[in-house]
């Protein structure tokens, strides 16, 4: 039995996942609201929650699959603030929390009232970042509440450590920081030390299942000896990430890269919905196990309602004095600006709490008195911060009028990019090809880099060459359009050959291998529009190390012909272009690169004219021909 209800939490989970991604809702939420009605329903399969089992099976990986994808440069540029919340703040509220306990349970031991605050301290590490995603918020504050849920499980986890460590005998203000140091640099030391074994063998290994496997078990080969030598794992783990994540690129081939990348999204997505399913179910047990206790109801819910209402306070009357006072330094105010209000605000929202405080609460020892009840406070936390945060957040966003990432300026940094990774394998190209290449491989070879280079500034118009069926298309959308229906015959024919048994399966599927890799690889060219004109923005830091973008910031200079048309591919007898671009200098009109004429650019050939601007709909970027620039 005890399979099925795995399955049946897995399948359940999955299913409320998908169903809340597929109305635009937060998975965490929803899936905490169904455990939430599913709990005391009879029937349904009780799941205790072992601490062991999320502590060293769970966290590890989770934790894991974020750190990877975690940029270093996010880390390493906002690592006051993160410091600031993973640590100050998990301090801070563990103490708050400690005193209020004091106050409404008198006779609860201090350092039992200690690991409680250590215990509901840290956010979770998926749940306020899942929710941030979702709705959009800035990207700095995403960077921010990453980077916290990263660290601040490890403060807590040492904290709650020490805490417990003292409840059976004498405990020291100095006792407790040492081993709180301890805890801390031996997970430093663990956590680069493994990082560094684990480079050195992927660098030999070109298998991708070897490879990935070996990803597998690398947050537990992080995470369990940091924790022999009672050093923090997650922080060990969280160090192993980030390095092995920012060196991904040189110690692992793009095959691994790609099934690793995968594999993780697979993990961590069954992990989370199982998680905060879990989470909503443990309410009908810890309820019963409360209702046992000495301690009265009125008593229970004033202690739930308090350590509430202090986490969620403690979490604003700290962010906001550790973001602005820091600045009232003038170095740090020179080098990093204050945030507008709504930044502060959004971080101070949202510290939703996840598993990690449960499954903590339950690793308090069982002969500490009122235990149970220590426990339901702890779920009363987690359930109050994400029904009660989570779905108020898209209000505080728009209350604040914060903006998150304008995808069409991401749009252009991403063709700008990718057309400068473009343009230096052509140039590579250049360099490498001999006279004994063949012409039409390399000409072949040109052709996909220049299609590569002008696909993503495609997407940016909502122009295109018109179809019969009314639908504008671009010549990439084109082209996958039509490479796909090719592949699709090609596995067509492979899998009539797989069916009738006339070739050794293994050959035919090395051949769907092929078709599948090409057709995975070509996804890129079938995204469209990014975005509506009116999103369009003007970036205000792009022109800062460009003097010809600079020059022609406020430039007021018209077209020198109908502005819907290229005058050139007319004169030439020619009515096929995709966008149109205009001179800055002196306001000549010309069809962008991915047309066939390329008069924009022959234009720059001609005259040296450095920068032009986009003449289609809504769109106000320009470009450097000269510094290679957007602005």
């Amino acid at each position: 039995m005890e399979a099925y209800a795995l399955v049946g939490l897995l399948a359940v989970a999955a299913f409320g996942a998908g169903m809340a991604g597929r109305f635009g809702l937060s998975a965490p939420l929803v899936l905490t609201a169904l455990g939430l009605i599913l709990s005391p329903i009879p029937g349904v399969p009780d799941y205790p929650l072992d601490p062991e089992v999320v502590l060293v099976g769970i966290l590890p990986p989770l934790i894991y699959a974020t750190a990877i994808r975690t940029p270093w440069v996010d880390m390493r540029r906002n690592r006051r603030p993160i410091a600031l919340l993973s640590v100050g703040l998990v301090v801070f509220t563990t103490v708050v929390v400690a005193g209020v306990v004091k106050l409404v349970l008198p006779d609860v031991p201090t350092p039992v009232a200690v690991a409680l605050g250590a215990v509901v301290s840290p956010p979770d590490a998926v749940a306020a970042t899942a929710v941030a995603r979702r709705i959009g918020m800035p990207r700095r504050v995403v960077a921010v509440l990453e980077g916290e849920s990263l660290l601040n499980d490890g403060t807590a986890l040492a904290l709650l450590r020490t805490a417990v460590a003292a409840i059976g005998g004498s405990w020291s203000l100095l006792g407790v920081t040492g081993n709180f140091l301890l805890a801390v640099g031996a997970g430093l030391v663990v956590g680069w030390v493994v990082a560094l074994g684990v480079s050195l063998v992927r660098r030999r290994v070109n298998d991708p299942v070897v490879d990935t496997s070996i990803s597998l078990l690398a947050p537990y080969l992080t995470y369990l000896p940091a924790e022999a030598v009672h050093g923090s794992g997650v922080i060990a783990v969280v160090v192993a990430g980030l390095m092995l994540g920012h060196r991904s690129p040189e110690i692992q081939s793009a095959a691994s890269r790609v099934t690793e990348r995968t594999i993780w999204r697979t993990v961590q997505f069954l992990l989370e919905s199982s998680v905060f399913l879990l989470i909503g179910l443990q309410l009908w047990s810890l309820l019963r196990d409360a209702a046992a206790s000495r301690v009265s109801e009125p008593r229970i819910v004033l202690l739930c309602l308090a350590v509430l209402a202090v986490v969620l306070v403690t979490r604003i009357v700290w962010v906001f004095p550790a973001t602005y006072l820091p600045r009232l330094i003038p170095a740090v105010a020179r080098n990093d600006p204050a945030p507008p209000i709504a930044a502060p605000a959004l971080i101070a929202w949202s510290g939703m709490r996840g598993v990690v405080t449960l499954a903590a609460a339950l690793t308090i020892p069982e002969d500490v008195a009122d235990r149970d009840v220590l426990v339901v406070a702890a779920f009363s936390v987690v359930a109050g911060t994400l029904l009660i945060q989570g779905p108020t957040l898209p209000w505080v966003m728009r209350v604040l009028r914060a903006r998150g990432p304008d995808p069409v300026h991401d749009a252009l940094q991403r063709a700008l990019v990718q057309q400068r990774s473009a343009l230096a394998g052509l140039r590579r190209l250049d360099d490498a090809a001999t006279r004994d290449d063949p012409p039409e491989v390399v000409d072949g070879l040109r052709n996909w880099g220049e299609r590569v280079a002008n696909a993503a500034w495609e997407r940016l118009g909502a122009n295109g060459n018109e179809r019969a069926d009314g639908r504008r298309e671009t010549p990439a959308a084109a082209f996958y359009r039509l490479r796909v229906a090719m592949l699709e015959a090609e596995r067509g024919v492979a899998v009539d050959v797989r069916r009738n048994g006339s070739v050794p399966p293994d050959v035919v599927e090395q051949v769907l291998e092929r078709v599948d890799q090409e057709e995975a690889m070509l996804t890129g060219f079938a995204e469209g529009t990014v975005a509506g004109p009116e999103d369009a923005p003007t970036p205000d830091d792009a022109d800062a190390g460009c003097e010809h973008l600079r020059a022609t910031a406020c430039s007021a200079v018209s077209p020198t012909s109908s502005p819907d048309a290229c005058p050139d591919c007319l004169a030439e007898g020619v009515h096929s272009w995709v966008h149109l671009r205009m001179c800055l200098q002196c306001g000549h009109v010309g069809c962008c690169d991915s047309s066939p004429r390329r008069h924009a650019d022959a234009h720059y050939a001609a005259t040296g004219h450095p920068v032009m601007r986009s003449l289609e709909l809504g769109e106000s970027w320009r470009w450097c021909y000269v510094d290679a620039e957007l602005g």
